[in-house]
């Protein structure tokens, strides 16, 4: 009873989280256009000196927005219509999100990332849910050291993520989250199999 009491504010939370940290972020973000044209001056070009911090400056203001609203996305259900999301995009987010976990447990993590695939979903908001539970299923699975290795590629109509632990043929240590993949790939009508240490989900490509 506690514990859903607790859930119940979440989304309220995270409405007013995102609200709080994107205004500041969409000041940063038009602040950093200006003063990119004040650098510019008569040449029209930003010196090369400060280009390189202005691109940085650009690229982690974007990469904040987009892990806090993969975060949202994973810890808020709504329920959302049908339609197409960005596989390999999310993927890479996903990554981020988790990319303390990964440090904090010493698992190396290999990536090979078709790039621009993009998938079609009944429930779009959901890629987030089976991106961020195969991977950390995967980190739990694995010991301090090892290797989880995520591939995302096409193949004919479907659209393969793979994540492979370094665990081979140990015993599940997730049951639960494998339960909740399983039945969600089947509500969704998404390709679910674990064989070896390796999640396979396919997804319809867009």
């Amino acid at each position: 009873m506690v514990g859903a009491a607790r859930y119940s504010a979440v989304p309220t939370l995270m409405d007013s989280l995102l609200h709080d940290v994107r205004n500041p972020l969409n000041a940063l973000s038009i602040n950093l256009e200006v003063l990119s044209e004040k650098l510019k001056g008569e040449t029209g070009q930003v010196p090369a000196s400060q280009e390189k911090n202005i691109k940085a400056m650009r690229d982690q203001i974007q990469r904040v927005d987009g892990i806090l609203r993969q975060f949202s996305d994973f810890i808020v259900f709504r329920g959302g219509a049908a339609g197409e999301v960005p596989l390999s995009e999310t993927a890479k987010r996903s990554l981020d999100v988790l990319a303390h976990e990964s440090r904090r447990r010493r698992i190396k993590v290999q990536t090979a990332i078709e790039p621009d695939l993009r998938v079609v979903l009944p429930d779009a908001g959901e890629l987030s849910f089976f991106l961020i539970q195969t991977m950390l299923r995967a980190f739990g699975r694995s010991e301090a050291g090892g290797e989880v290795s995520i591939t995302i590629r096409a193949e004919e109509g479907q659209a393969l993520l793979e994540v492979t632990d370094s665990a081979g043929n140990a015993p599940e240590q997730s049951l639960d989250t494998v339960a909740a993949l399983e039945l969600r790939c089947a509500q969704l009508g998404i390709g679910f199999q674990i064989r070896a240490g390796v999640c396979c989900l396919a997804f319809k490509r867009a």
